[in-house]
Formats: C-alpha cells, structure tokens, sequence
C-alpha cells in the first residue's frame, strides 16, 4: 500500500517483488472463509497498481494470473530463488565419519504443525485454508518415524546412518527425537553460520528436504528457499514433497527420489536404496548442470534488471 500510494505521488512505476503468494498460499491461515476472501481481494486491488509482479515460482505466478483479475497476466513474471555458485566452489570437505550421512538445513516445523492440526476441524469447517494442508510433515516427525521402522527391520541402522538436523531446534523438535528408538543417531548441529551449513550440505550423502502435505491432485505454490541451496550442493535429495514446482524442480535436476510429506514407507524404500548404493561405492546420481544453473542467482539479478528495464519501458511510454 506505501509503494502504490508513493507510485502514485511520485508518478514513478513500483515493482512488487513477492517470496511467497501472499493470500494465495497454502500455508497462510485465516480465521474464517469471509477473512480469507477479503485478503484475496486486498491482494488484487494493491497489485493491480503495480508495474509487474514478480512471483518467485512458477505455480505462484499462474495463481495470480488466474485468481486475481484486477492484476492484468501479462505483468506477471517469475523470478525464483537460487544460491551464489561462489558458496560451493572447490571440492566438497570430507566427513569425519563412515556413517551415511543424512542432512537437514534449516526450520523444523513440529509445534506449529501439531497446533495447526489441533484446529484442523474449526478451519476446515470456517474455511479458512485454500486446501487441506498438514503443516506437521513440514518437520522431521515422517523421517524418525521412518527410521525407527527402518530400525527395527535392520539394527545395524544404529551403526551405519547418523542424522544431522542443522538449525534452531524447539523442545517440541527435540521431544520427537528423544522419545524415539533412535535417538542416539540423530543429532542437532544447532543454528550455523552460512559457510558452515553450506559445507554440512556438501559432506552429506543425503539431504533431506520435507514440505507440507496436501490433497491428491493441489499443487504447492511455493518452493523451500533450502531446495537451491540442495541443489548447488549436488548430492542426493530425499524429497518428500507434494505435487509442485519444488517437485518438479527435484526430479529435473537428476539428483532427488521423491515420495509423498506423509508416507514413511515411501520413505524408507528411498532410504534403504540410498544405503545400499553407498555400501556398495557407486557414483552419485548425475545432475543436470545446466539446469541447476538457472537459479545461479546472477543469472537471476540479470532476470530482474530486465524486469526494472520493463518497468522503466512502460512508464516513459
């Protein structure tokens, strides 16, 4: 609203430069259907004033497009995150271990997820949510469950797997860890410096990347900024994430196995493969550089300077 009313003032363009869909997102939560409807609207009338609107991914720029009809398509453009290439330069720093080596960067959701299951019913009877959503997968509680089965099938997983879960751990984190049959091989690395976590990511020889649950057939708007991250990485990804953008960027990328937030069967079969190919020394999963390298995030800046040049085009015409 500053920007629109400055724009106006000034009579200069302003860019709206979204990270994630605003009102149109999955995870954001109203009180009730009237309160979600409102937000929406507000949404549309503020970005209408705008030169572009740059969503950063592709299924978020296709909601606005659609749901949004004071917002006209064509100023709708995508601009996702990405990492600097610099970050992961050289060869990748070796472990101190043998263990296979599972990688977590980042927020774990756990109390927010077991409060945003608790009101499931009263927000799913206001209609609050755009589409049923399971914020509790978006956490560690599918792996551990995962490995404890995994544990108890094999007992070697004690000696042979360690999980790192870098980042700030809340007690409710740290309760789903403690009260399981695998506690001694999960650790919490604590929050890291940006070097630090990036090499974390570099010795893993699995990186886990979980995300909220959603109904069969709903696509997620938004892409976990960790994913590029993942990616410039290059080491195998253990996805377990709904249909979406972060999905299909994954699975393009050569280097992720993908099972669904909530199936803890789906993902011990995908972990079970992993420990077997590195027991028995094969190469790591070949990935698409070329792909990779469009979220380099200077091929993004120059992204975004076109979409300044647009912007500056529009106004002097």
């Amino acid at each position: 609203e500053a920007a629109a009313a400055l724009s106006l003032e000034l009579g200069v363009p302003w860019v709206a430069d979204l990270r994630d869909p605003w009102a149109l997102d999955e995870i954001a939560q109203y009180p009730s259907r009237w309160h979600r409807r409102i937000a929406v609207r507000n949404m549309g009338r503020c970005l209408a004033t705008a030169a572009i609107v740059v969503a950063n991914t592709p299924d978020a720029a296709e909601a606005m497009r659609t749901e949004l009809p004071e917002v006209d398509p064509s100023r709708v453009v995508t601009i996702t995150n990405g990492f600097d290439p610099a970050d992961f330069a050289g060869p990748p720093p070796r472990k101190d271990t043998d263990r296979f080596r599972i990688v977590h960067s980042g927020h774990l959701h756990t109390a927010l997820g077991r409060r945003h299951q608790r009101m499931r019913p009263l927000r799913t009877l206001l209609g609050g949510e755009r589409v049923p959503t399971d914020l509790l997968t978006r956490s560690h509680v599918v792996l551990v469950e995962a490995l404890s089965r995994w544990h108890a099938r094999d007992p070697r997983v004690a000696q042979d797997v360690e999980v790192l879960l870098a980042g700030h751990a809340s007690p409710a984190d740290r309760e789903v860890v403690d009260r399981s049959p695998v506690a001694g091989l999960v650790r919490f690395a604590g929050y890291l410096a940006h070097a630090e976590s990036v090499a974390l990511l570099r010795s893993a020889d699995l990186l886990f990347l979980p995300m909220h649950a959603l109904p069969l057939g709903a696509r997620a708007r938004i892409v976990p900024g960790k994913t590029y991250e993942y990616l410039a990485a290059r080491r195998p990804i253990l996805a377990a994430v709904p249909e979406g953008d972060a999905r299909d960027f994954i699975r393009a990328s050569g280097l992720g196995s993908v099972c669904d937030p909530a199936d803890a069967d789906g993902m011990l079969n995908i972990l079970e493969d992993r420990l077997a190919a590195y027991r028995s020394g094969l190469p790591l999963p070949d990935a698409d550089d070329a792909f990779i390298a469009r979220f380099d995030r200077a091929v993004l800046t120059e992204q975004l300077a076109a979409v300044l040049d647009r912007a500056l085009s529009k106004a002097d015409s």
